[in-house]
């Protein structure tokens, strides 16, 4: 799902919200999970999942083009933990063909 399906979602299911409205309030959620992120701290959203931060080492990597050798850095890389009931729903969806 996009950002603009999300928000068209949203439009069907709170007529009485405007879409401006509802734009602004995506965008200031995901701006306070971004922002909480590069401050180093951990998002939890109850029964959804968290976001929190992974270190990758640094590494040899290879280029696919050419075969060569490259260092790779170490770098901060956001990463998504889903929630138990979240877990659930989805492996239902395996099971049964269709979310209930």
């Amino acid at each position: 799902m996009t950002r603009s399906e999300l928000i068209t979602r949203l439009t069907h299911r709170y007529p009485e919200l405007a879409q401006k409205d509802l734009e602004l309030v995506v965008a200031e959620i995901l701006d306070a999970i971004q922002t909480s992120l590069t401050q180093g701290n951990r998002v939890e959203i109850r029964g959804f999942g968290t976001f929190d931060l992974i270190y990758r080492a640094p590494r040899i990597g290879r280029n696919p083009k050419t075969g060569e050798s490259v260092s790779v850095p170490g770098k901060w890389v956001p990463h998504f933990k889903a929630g138990k009931p979240l877990r659930e729903r989805v492996d239902r969806l395996g099971t049964s063909g269709t979310i209930k």
